[in-house]
């Protein structure tokens, strides 16, 4: 089983964050459409392409994984379109919290979540494998060995506490063994809409994989 070192998602280098600010800054003092704004420009544009390469790299190689070593892949269905509106607002009605906000959508953009969805949707389609979606909602506040569900549970971003059976474990973890029941309960009761590769690979040459979390990848056990 791959741990969570070997799938650390790749994030700005610090370097690179560091140079980008200055840039920013040196571009802003700057005449606009000189020659030496669009050189600062394509620079600033240069170390943002590296971040989107890698960032492209990493989406395949774990979809790769994952589509390869998984006959079945339970994800939860994330409307990331509506999840990173600005909340400007408008004149009459002006938002709250805005700077929060546009920081929590830089943060969730830079994850990819739709980008690996399509990844690993392509991949899938290679190896035969299905994509089972679930509905979001209490996901993240059911117990994933009592299935009670109490937002009080959710004591913070990393750690789930039941108020109910006093189950204790990651946030993230719970969350994903509940997703991974959901799709593969529905699926079994013809609930839930799957998505699978018209194109099959023969059985012998795909080896049957046992319903495991996509997200062992993340280290979560097998359950």
């Amino acid at each position: 089983m791959l741990g969570w070192h070997d799938a650390r998602p790749p994030v700005p280098h610090s370097g690179e964050q560091q140079r980008y600010r200055r840039l920013q800054q040196k571009l802003a003092r700057q005449h606009k459409h000189s020659a030496n704004y669009r050189k600062t420009l394509a620079a600033m544009r240069r170390i943002k392409r590296r971040e989107h390469d890698r960032r492209a790299d990493f989406l395949s190689w774990t979809a790769n994984r994952i589509a390869t070593r998984h006959g079945v892949v339970v994800l939860e269905e994330l409307l990331t379109r509506n999840m990173t509106r600005s909340a400007k607002g408008t004149l009459e009605r002006p938002g709250t919290n805005v700077a929060q906000k546009a920081g929590l959508n830089r943060i969730i953009l830079d994850k990819g979540w739709y980008a690996f969805e399509l990844a690993l949707g392509n991949m899938a389609r290679k190896t035969g494998g299905r994509i089972l979606k679930v509905p979001a909602p209490y996901t993240s506040q059911r117990c994933s060995a009592c299935r009670a569900v109490d937002p009080a549970s959710r004591e913070n971003q990393a750690v789930y506490r039941c108020t109910t059976c006093g189950h204790e474990e990651n946030a993230d973890v719970n969350a994903a063994k509940n997703i991974l029941a959901d799709g593969l309960s529905a699926s079994a009761c013809g609930d839930l809409g799957v998505t699978r590769s018209a194109k099959q690979e023969s059985a012998g040459n795909r080896e049957e994989l046992p319903l495991q979390p996509a997200l062992e990848l993340a280290g979560i056990p097998q359950l």
